[in-house]
Parts: structure tokens; sequence; C-alpha cells
């Protein structure tokens, strides 16, 4: 199958990475991967923030996985910094072979390097198998999140 990398994202990854974040029921209605100008200046103002880690898994050339890790500094919990896991997402053809436990073991490794007391993320209340996922690498569902839209999507 090829070995895996675990790399920092670059522009040339863009197409790949919105097409992971579209290939699926809720993100194929949010994301519009005929336009990647949106997603090209997000890109740009990730890498200008040092608490912003989006990465991409790549096998023989071909990204076939991603996540975002936001690591945010705070004064709860004693002045605590936590990190937050968005966008995982996994080609279909990778599914059920493990690089979804490797993705989050990359991001829970960095959190720990970044000093981090506590990793936290969200999943739609629609994708069950997501949240056993997560329940199998030791995530607990603690909290009810709360979305208010303040404009519509780019």
């Amino acid at each position: 199958m090829g070995e895996l990398e675990i790399r920092t994202a670059v522009a040339e990854d863009v197409p790949a990475i919105v097409a992971l974040l579209a290939d699926d029921p809720l993100g194929a209605r949010r994301e519009t991967p005929d336009d990647l100008a949106p997603y090209r200046a997000a890109l740009t103002r990730i890498d200008a923030d040092p608490n912003q880690h989006l990465v991409v898994a790549e096998r023989a050339g071909r990204v076939v996985g991603t996540l975002q890790l936001s690591v945010i500094p705070g004064l709860s919990r004693r002045g605590a910094t936590r990190s937050v896991i968005e966008g995982v997402r996994v080609h279909a053809d990778e599914r059920g072979a493990g690089l979804g436990t490797r993705l989050i073991e990359w991001a829970v490794d960095a959190s720990r390097r970044e000093g981090c007391v506590l990793v936290q993320l969200t999943s739609d209340r629609t994708r069950d198998d997501a949240h056993r996922f997560y329940e199998r690498l030791g995530f607990e569902p603690s909290h009810l999140g709360f979305k208010l839209q303040l404009r519509p999507p780019l």
C-alpha cells in the first residue's frame, strides 16, 4: 500500500483537501471545490498562525487524509493550553485501514509537545460511526455544542 507520511499541508494540497472535505453528505452541502480561492486564502491565514497546524496524510504521492489542530492558550483550568481537532477526513479508499487512528494519534502527540492538558473535538450529531471511532480512541462525549451562524458562508 505504500509508506504513509503525515506532513504540513502546502498550497498544492488545497484541491485534494477540499475534495476530502466535500466527500460526504454534510461536506457536499458546505464545500465548493469549484472555487478554491477562499480555501487558499484560509491556508495563508493558517500558515501565518503558529497555533494552527493543518496536516495531510500522503501515500504514494497522493493526499489520503487531513486534519487541522488548533492550539488554544487559556485562563481556565489554571491557565491551561488545550487543543481542538477539526476537519478530520480520510479518503474513502483508506477508511477502515487505521489511517484515521494515525491522524488522531499524530494530533494527540502534537498536543502533548505543545504543552496541552486537554484535546477536544466536535463531531456532527449525525456521524454515529465517527462518534464510536473517537470513543474507541479514548475521547469521551462530555458537552453539548451550540453554533451561531454570523453570516452565510462565502
